[in-house]
Parts: C-alpha cells; structure tokens; sequence
C-alpha cells in the first residue's frame, strides 16, 4: 500500500503538470479551427493514459472498437471515475460531450470546452434548459457528430445502484440516432473522490450499437442493462486479477469505494 500511495502521489502531480503544459500549448488553438483542440484533447488523453500505465501500473485495454458506427452517433458510457472523461475523445471525428454547464466556467479548461463545442446543461432544472440541450445536441448529431454521454449524470461509485436519468431517453428520442453503449471498470483502478490509483488491466469495452427509433422507454431499458450487465462483468474479473496481484488477499478495490 505504500507503494500505490507513493506512486499516485507522483502520477497525480505529473499529471496537473501534463495538464498544465497542455493547456499552454493550446492556446494558439483559439485563433484556429475547432479540429485543431480536438488534436491537442487526444494527445493530452493519450500522454495521460501513458503516464499512467508508467507510474501507477495502470493498463487501459480498449475492447469492442470495430463495433463503433461511422457518422451520427449517441455515446451512452458507465461513468465511474475521471478517466472516461477524456479516454474517449480518441475514438470519435466529432467528439461533442454533454457536460454540467459550471464545467465551461473553468478558466482556460472551459474556454476550450468552449472552443471545441461541448454543450453544458444546467442538472435538475428540467424545462426549457433541458429542450434547449437536447435542441443543441439535435443539432450537432445532423452535423455528424458522437454525442458523449453519461446517463446516470455524474461519477457513481463501483457498487453503488444504477441511476439512470431520463434525459438519455430524451436525447436518443429527439436525435434519432444509433447509441453505442460503453461499459467499464474504471472505479477500481481510479476510484471517485480519492487520489489512489491502483495497480491492474482498467477495461473500457463498447457493446453492440442500438438502432435508432426505438420507443424511449425500450432504448432505455435496453441502454442500461447493457451498461449495467458488462460494467458488473468487467468488475468481477478486474477484482480476481487484483486479489492474485495482491498475494491472494483482497485488493483495495473489493472495498466499495
């Protein structure tokens, strides 16, 4: 254990002083089209990703690419620690984020949210602000964009309940396009709220896409169950790789962090 402590202590460091850099680097990106801070968000996912397998151990291991559908998309992924965050940016042309609209507040990080067109949303409000994100999100999907989303709204522990939102249905139904659902097993290597990053193989695997038009109420319960039954599947087998790590006993991850 002191070891990881030691280590995520390094990585957490480096990684605020890759993102620093980065964001330096960015800034004549203001002055140039929307393509060009997309590239900077994938090499900054990338170095990190590196950064992480180098200090803390951590192996991301991408399973199910060949599945993801050209052009117009909705991207529905279990969302349980930063890393998704940024992970994905790589595999989409058009990457455009639904995100909780304080994000875009954030000197220079939300000038480049900004500038790279994610749309933010004001969360519980409902009503008009919610039609106004599903009108942008509408819109951006006829441009030919992946729309990156996280259905249960924000960072859910491992073993915590599902909690689905009802605006992936609102914005499956108003886009009328494909959804990929995206399961994963991040909490246990980078854990919400704790700065451990623990050693092991963190799987992001993409199911097999959803057509468009199906009933809101089907999309949404076949969306989650798909997430759900993966996410749980990819647990289990991360926690018996890490409990052989450990020397057979139990790693921090079997805690419900």
């Amino acid at each position: 254990m002191a070891a990881i402590f030691v280590r995520s202590l390094i990585y957490n460091v480096l990684f605020y002083v890759l993102t620093v850099c980065w964001i330096v680097v960015a800034l004549p990106t203001f002055l140039m089209p929307r393509a060009v801070i997309l590239t900077v968000a994938r090499w900054w996912a990338r170095s990190s990703l590196w950064l992480l397998r180098i200090v803390c151990g951590v192996r991301t291991d991408y399973r199910g690419t060949e599945k993801i559908p050209k052009g117009p998309l909705i991207v529905a992924s279990k969302h349980q620690s930063m890393l998704e965050t940024f992970a994905l940016v790589q595999f989409f042309d058009e990457p455009r984020y639904i995100l909780k609209r304080e994000l875009l507040w954030i000197p220079f990080f939300g000038w480049y949210l900004n500038k790279a067109g994610m749309i933010g949303i004001e969360r519980g409000t409902g009503g008009r602000p919610l039609l106004d994100m599903v009108r942008r999100a509408r819109e951006a999907v006829q441009r030919g964009a992946q729309l990156i989303i996280f259905p249960e709204g924000t960072r859910t522990a491992v073993d915590a309940p599902p909690q689905y939102k009802n605006g992936v249905g609102v914005i499956y139904a108003g886009c009328q396009a494909p959804c990929i659902p995206v399961a994963l097993n991040s909490g246990l290597f980078w854990p919400r709220r704790s700065f451990l990053r623990y050693p092991g193989t963190l799987v992001i695997e993409f199911l097999d896409p959803l057509p468009a038009g199906l009933p809101r109420d089907e999309f949404v319960a076949r969306v989650s169950a798909a997430i759900e039954q993966a996410s749980r599947r990819l647990v289990d087998t991360a926690r018996t790789e890490q409990a052989e790590l450990f020397g057979g006993i139990p790693g921090p991850s079997s805690a419900k962090v």
